[in-house]
């Protein structure tokens, strides 16, 4: 008989059915035993006899019976199965659990961020924790869906790079063959080669960085949501475009998941970096700060904060016609945290191999990047958007490790290395 998920049962009152799936919990009344099977549809009570009464938490069983209502008084509403059951003709143990080391119950999952990352294999099965990962797959398929409505094409960027994209120390060394390498810091170079090929491009790659830093809000090695798109006439086409992104996430977020997504006004708005701060870059308390007057002024949870600091940002970076000290570069901040960092690029081959110099790096490192403006790149410009942050702040996550599978940082590779 075909396999029946746990959800299907709904429609499938006074039929026979097969079910596999997991022991969620067991309840012993009797001669009766009730447990909850659980599938990748979600939970459904299985009424059963005494074989069912040495069953455990996360066995594996299939599971042959009927469907039938469950009676006015024992509704279960906290699931979406709540009003039915299905009685067990039958009951194979596929595979049996060992004891569980914490109590795992529908409703909540009560241990700290190491345990719940030491035992990541059981812990991710928990719904809750399912849900955080739900909800950032349709972030990306969103972000993907949106970008491919606007004219804009997939590819895929390489991880290993012979050299640092943005500069500075924060870099993974990788040994390959007989010379130097590193983890990509971003596929910042790549895409924007790629914008000389098809003028519109995204990818959705893993990113790299070797920051000394153990905070709430830092990985090691994150998802990187890339975008970058030629023939702009005006940078603000880059912020509008990263808005509409957004936009689309929250839409598709609220919709599957019912989740209330930040609070906006007809636009997100935009405040200079110097209106907000006299320091070369925002720190957590000024993003926080910053967000805070969004929400009271412009009734936005989400603010935009431009022109940047030459010096501190990355030598692609277009300087500003009027004011050359600042960028045509900008953060998204959203609830207190930077979402997004984006801008326009410098397109022009000769300014381009100046600021490579002016940056301390060696032009030859860049050939390869420096062909596509060699033979005629247009204005562009785009973001990156980071998929861990963004799941964390709709979510009301405490620390950016909870929306990341299996996070890397100082002080863990799967396993804590301390």
């Amino acid at each position: 008989m075909p396999r029946t998920l746990a959800l299907e049962t709904i429609n499938q009152v006074g039929k026979k059915v097969t079910l596999s799936g997991w022991v969620w919990a067991r309840r012993d009344h009797g001669k009766l035993v009730f447990f909850d099977l659980l599938d990748r549809s979600g939970l459904v009570q299985v009424v059963a006899g005494a074989e069912a009464g040495k069953l455990s938490p996360f066995d594996v069983v299939s599971v042959e019976g009927i469907v039938q209502e469950r009676t006015s008084k024992t509704v279960n509403s906290k699931i979406s199965t709540g009003k039915v059951e299905v009685k067990a003709e039958k009951l194979i143990v596929i595979s049996t659990a060992e004891e569980l080391p914490f109590e795992m119950s529908v409703d909540e999952l009560k241990v700290n961020l190491p345990t719940l990352l030491d035992y990541r294999p059981l812990t991710l099965r928990h719904p809750k924790v399912k849900e955080i990962f739900k909800v950032q797959a349709t972030l990306i398929e969103s972000f993907r869906s949106t970008l491919q409505e606007m004219g804009f094409t997939e590819f895929q960027a390489p991880a290993i790079v012979p050299v640092a994209t943005e500069g500075g120390s924060a870099l993974f060394p990788v040994e390959y063959y007989d010379h130097k390498a590193y983890l990509g810091q971003s596929p910042q170079l790549y895409k924007q080669i790629m914008v000389g090929v098809f003028e519109r491009v995204f990818t959705v790659t893993k990113a790299f960085r070797a920051e000394p830093s153990t905070t709430a809000r830092h990985l090691a090695e994150y998802v990187s949501l890339d975008v970058e798109m030629g023939f702009i006439d005006d940078w603000s086409e880059i912020m509008d475009t990263a808005e509409e992104v957004m936009r689309g996430i929250f839409t598709a977020v609220a919709k599957n998941h019912g989740i209330e997504t930040p609070k906006l006004g007809k636009k997100i708005p935009r405040i200079r970096l110097s209106e907000v701060t006299n320091n070369p870059d925002l720190s957590p308390e000024e993003e926080r700060q910053v967000c805070e007057w969004a929400i009271k002024k412009e009734g936005s949870e989400l603010v935009l904060v431009t022109h940047f600091p030459t010096s501190k940002r990355p030598f692609y970076t277009y300087p500003d016609e009027k004011d050359p000290k600042v960028t045509h570069g900008f953060d998204l901040i959203g609830r207190g945290m930077e979402w997004i960092t984006g801008g326009q690029r410098i397109h022009n081959y000769k300014q381009l191999v100046e600021n490579i110099k002016k940056w301390g790096n060696d032009p030859k490192d860049f050939e390869l990047y420096l062909q596509a403006f060699k033979y005629g790149m247009p204005p562009h410009g785009g973001f990156a958007i980071g998929a861990e942050r963004v799941t964390a702040g709709l979510l009301g996550l405490a620390n950016v490790r909870e929306a990341s599978l299996f996070p890397r940082d100082m002080e863990r590779i799967d396993f804590r290395l301390t």
